[in-house]
């Protein structure tokens, strides 16, 4: 049973590498840049008229939009606005900040604070914000409130404000990186 082993060992390896080394792809090509061109759109263009390349069902665009939490100027806004509460959740996937009951100085009262991102752009309906309140009296007998109205809206356009603010820097920013590159 060894002597077998050693024979397929013998035999497969040679042919595999003789197999390898004849095909075509593998071998060298000494090519030049001036072939190429140096625009990437024209390369893919050149490369899927040889037939080098290939897109499924029509699609023109590559990939989808992969944002960053540190990225997007809503998020990072609004984590900015509410960096004094801590907080229970901050999933950027999911698109919602959940703040742990905060009392400040008060002892029979505290906030909660959640902020739900329904879309990525800066604009007033993008966040869904509540804010509860927590009311203790004697022997710890709570009642929990949904605060609205003016503290909401402050809420909503003080984390706006910075969005924009960060928009801005982000553009600016992103012109002066494009710049260099250039």
């Amino acid at each position: 049973m060894i002597k077998f082993n050693y024979f397929k060992l013998f035999f497969l390896l040679p042919t595999l590498l003789f197999s390898l080394t004849s095909c075509e792809a593998l071998k060298y090509k000494k090519v030049s840049a001036k072939d190429y061109p140096p625009e990437p759109e024209k390369r893919i263009q050149k490369n899927i008229e040889e037939g080098k390349g290939f897109r499924l069902m029509g699609r023109e665009k590559k990939g989808g939009v992969f944002d960053f939490a540190s990225s997007n100027p809503l998020w990072r806004a609004s984590l900015d606005t509410i960096n004094f509460l801590p907080l229970i959740s901050a999933n950027y996937s999911g698109g919602i900040i959940i703040s742990d009951w905060y009392s400040g100085s008060s002892d029979n009262e505290s906030i909660k604070i959640t902020i739900r991102f329904l879309t990525n752009e800066i604009r007033a309906d993008a966040l869904d914000i509540k804010i509860f309140t927590k009311k203790c009296g004697i022997q710890s007998n709570c009642a929990i409130t949904e605060s609205g109205g003016q503290i909401v809206k402050d809420l909503k356009k003080n984390i706006l404000k910075k969005a924009v603010l960060y928009e801005k820097e982000l553009k600016a920013n992103n012109k002066k990186y494009l710049g260099k590159i250039r």
